[in-house]
């Protein structure tokens, strides 16, 4: 894959990276990522994967931009507001880097439309607030069998995981799925958000970004991804911790939960993006 001259002078610091290098960046070139919500976890995917240089970002997001989301969804201005995230995030993209193809829906994924939405992606990445379509866009990578990196934050807290269970573990067994992580949907009551709960601001760019590097990691085919691995961060003590968990052999769509081996303090994690 050839690279425009100016595409050379913008990927320069890559271009450097041993584990980058000219072999790398065509693989980002030639990428295709699903990014669910265009918020506060999906804009800063969406800046640095763009600006890495990742071909074609399918933006997906029914919402339009609000005052109350310029706190911390990074990619918006006054002037957005009103406006659908998706065709605002896509024409940030295009001031950033005009090299990146950018395909958006402004429609919620649910099960009857995710399979169509991932079709010919290669990874989904998960920036979502709604409990239903994280389980929809779960189920749906599981069966296209590409990996899915998912968040989510709420107050001072974050997490992040990469699901890869069309992979193999070590030990033999595939990787998890969400379901292995969190079997069932929970009750709508009991689903944190950041309108009740509110959330500072910078914990969702610290998670998104974090987002973007397992993105990159994955494409580059570089580092260790987030397999079996939660990472949790508390803001307030500007702490990572991590929760490691396993395959649940039951039924990846529909199991009981997965065995967890908790290296953290014990404490409660974000559920909501």
């Amino acid at each position: 894959m050839s690279f425009a001259p100016e595409e050379v002078e913008r990927y320069a610091r890559h271009l450097v990276l041993n584990e980058v290098g000219g072999p790398g960046q065509a693989k980002l070139k030639a990428a295709r990522v699903l990014v669910l919500g265009a918020g506060g976890l999906g804009t800063p995917v969406i800046q640095y994967l763009a600006a890495a240089g990742v071909g074609t970002l399918v933006l997906v997001d029914e919402d339009t931009v609000s005052l109350s989301n310029l706190q911390r969804q990074i990619l918006y201005g006054v002037d957005d507001i009103g406006a659908p995230k998706v065709e605002r995030a896509a024409a940030a993209v295009a001031r950033l880097n005009p090299h990146v193809h950018v395909v958006t829906h402004q429609t919620r994924l649910d099960a009857q439309n995710a399979a169509a939405l991932l079709a010919g992606c290669d990874i989904a990445v998960d920036g979502t607030d709604n409990a239903a379509a994280r389980y929809d866009l779960s189920d749906a990578a599981f069966r296209a069998g590409i990996p899915l990196i998912s968040a989510a934050v709420t107050g001072f807290d974050g997490q992040v995981t990469t699901f890869a269970p069309h992979l193999t573990a070590p030990d033999g067994t595939p990787y998890p799925t969400y379901r292995c992580l969190y079997p069932e949907p929970p009750p709508d009551a009991f689903v944190d958000n950041c309108v009740a709960n509110g959330i500072l601001g910078v914990v969702t760019g610290v998670i998104g970004t974090i987002e973007a590097n397992e993105v990159l990691k994955l494409i580059l085919g570089i580092g260790e991804p987030l397999f079996e691995t939660l990472l949790l961060f508390d803001a307030r003590a500007s702490r990572f911790e991590t929760i490691r968990y396993r395959w649940d052999p039951e039924n990846p769509l529909s199991g009981t939960g997965a065995a967890s081996e908790n290296s953290s303090s014990g404490r409660d994690t974000p559920s909501s993006a």
